[in-house]
């Protein structure tokens, strides 16, 4: 067993279930005057320029959505795509049933807790409203970093905002933007969660040729620690 004094969690398949964009992206297309299957073409292609938050706010990424879609859409009509996709997006997410007793478990008996994850403007939006978040000591998001993993700037954010080495944090993650490479070139021992959902996952420049540790449950997660003093409550 190892002594880590934090674990570090991405977000997306990993704190949460498998993700698919769903039925709610319609709406926001509707608004937007563009068919469902280009925006989401749009979408996919562009993710990792938009995760970086170099695009500006929610809204005028949107904007730049659309240009890309060669749709105009009003002012007003952007504005409620805006508010349309926040709701799109937390609709696509369904947190574990065991993320909120892992975290717990963790955070009683000492160990620190993180969240890295490459995301939009939505996840840093809606997550304070999710039960994991008063479970989680910090959270580093590319939108508001300004790049996207594997750079080690992620890693290292949340490192600086713990006041811990990277050589202290275990990281997990399903394996997307080569998250796992780059958490183990940071200096940080990473382990993939590989749930049976995660295999219709929708996931971007995975992380294929990493060959670590795997878990099948996030539970699994506790049995890395002290088994004594990191048990579920």
């Amino acid at each position: 067993m190892s002594s880590y004094q934090a674990v570090l969690f991405d977000f997306f398949g990993t704190l949460t279930r498998g993700v698919q964009r769903g039925a709610a992206h319609q709406a926001t297309a509707e608004l937007l005057g563009c068919p469902v299957d280009t925006l989401i073409e749009v979408l996919d292609r562009t993710y990792y320029q938009r995760a970086t938050g170099l695009l500006g706010n929610a809204e005028a990424t949107l904007r730049w959505v659309c240009d890309q879609a060669g749709v105009r859409p009003s002012a007003r009509a952007v504005s409620a795509a805006v508010v349309s996709r926040h709701w799109a997006v937390r609709s696509d997410t369904r947190l574990r049933d065991e993320a909120v007793p892992v975290l717990a478990a963790l955070r009683q008996q000492g160990v620190r807790t993180g969240l890295v994850s490459d995301c939009t403007h939505e996840l840093p939006a809606f997550l304070p409203q999710l039960p994991i978040a008063p479970l989680l000591d910090v959270r580093v998001f590319s939108v508001q970093v300004g790049c996207c993993k594997p750079d080690p700037a992620l890693y290292l954010a949340a490192c600086r905002r713990l006041g811990l080495a990277p050589a202290d944090c275990l990281y997990v993650g399903d394996g997307g933007s080569q998250e796992l490479t780059g958490a183990e070139r940071t200096g940080m021992t990473a382990v993939r969660l590989a749930a049976p959902d995660l295999a219709e996952h929708m996931v971007f420049n995975a992380d294929r040729s990493w060959h670590g540790p795997v878990l099948t449950s996030l539970t699994d997660v506790l049995d890395l620690l002290d088994p004594v003093t990191c048990a579920l409550p």
